[in-house]
């Protein structure tokens, strides 16, 4: 256990919680590095099947517009100030441990407001705006993981279908970000209590001591992990196959020719404004 945390004693001479290994920060960019090379080096060893995409003769295609919107402005506008709070985040929590000096803690839990700002924004947006379940994995993402899985080791699986708006992939990595930030979020706006802020007054006294320990245990756990996360999403957005849908959270829209490659229209339903 304690190759994951630090302990440490209060004034009472009782043992508790203090953060987590520190050490740790190091194995997670290494194991995003290898990750990138292992998935670099897979990709040129077992090309995967080149897109096809059905002519626009076909009935379904025909209906497609030549720019399909992907993302609506205020999908996109949470995403890069999310990007950039998250970003802030990690570097100020993170950097000054690994050995750079700086005034970081008022930085730190400001982009920290951001990003709760941020996700409550979304959460708003998402559920009254848009798809709500269209981006969480549901049964037949499983089922279809399975079959990619048992065609990839050579065994016999029907072929699965072109993706909806968001491929497995992306509903995995949005899953492991929502839970990461039921861990994060929640305790870096408890340690706020801890600094003094603008907003209320500092009591390092509003938990107990093992809390306390409990708490920043997980809040530098979790963010141990987003820095792996964060790596592996960076890596997979400047792929040069993955970078059409990097330009759609930019420009808002995808290519006809990209939509009837990777997505199936009968689970993204879209069409030409009459």
């Amino acid at each position: 256990m304690n190759y994951f945390v630090q302990w440490g004693r209060n004034p009472w001479s009782e043992d508790i919680l203090t953060h987590a290994q520190w050490n740790l920060v190091y194995v997670s960019i290494v194991l995003g590095v290898l990750f990138m090379i292992a998935h670099t080096v897979y990709v040129a060893i077992v090309p995967k099947p080149k897109a096809v995409a059905p002519p626009l003769t076909d009935p379904v295609a025909a209906r497609v517009p030549e720019r399909v919107k992907r993302h609506s402005l205020g999908a996109r506008m949470f995403h890069w100030v999310m990007a950039g709070s998250m970003l802030t985040l990690l570097f100020t929590g993170f950097v000054p441990i690994l050995g750079m000096k700086f005034a970081w803690v008022q930085i730190h839990w400001i982009a920290g407001l951001v990003l709760t700002a941020s996700i409550v924004y979304h959460i708003i947006h998402a559920t009254f705006f848009l798809d709500f379940w269209s981006i969480w994995i549901n049964r037949e993402d499983i089922r279809e993981a399975r079959a990619r899985t048992t065609r990839a080791l050579g065994g016999t699986a029907p072929e699965p279908r072109k993706a909806g708006k968001y491929p497995f992939d992306n509903k995995m990595y949005h899953t492991a970000i929502v839970l990461s930030s039921l861990a994060v979020v929640p305790t870096g706006l408890f340690m706020m209590k801890r600094v003094q802020t603008p907003l209320f007054s500092r009591d390092p006294y509003l938990f107990a001591d093992t809390t306390w320990g409990y708490m920043y245990v997980l809040h530098g756990l979790t963010g141990i992990l987003l820095v792996f996360l964060t790596m592996a999403h960076i890596y997979f957005a400047i792929r040069p196959e993955k970078f059409w849908i990097t330009k759609s959270m930019i420009f808002g829209t995808v290519s006809r020719q990209h939509y009837l490659e990777h997505h199936d229209p009968a689970r993204w339903v879209v069409e030409k404004q009459k």
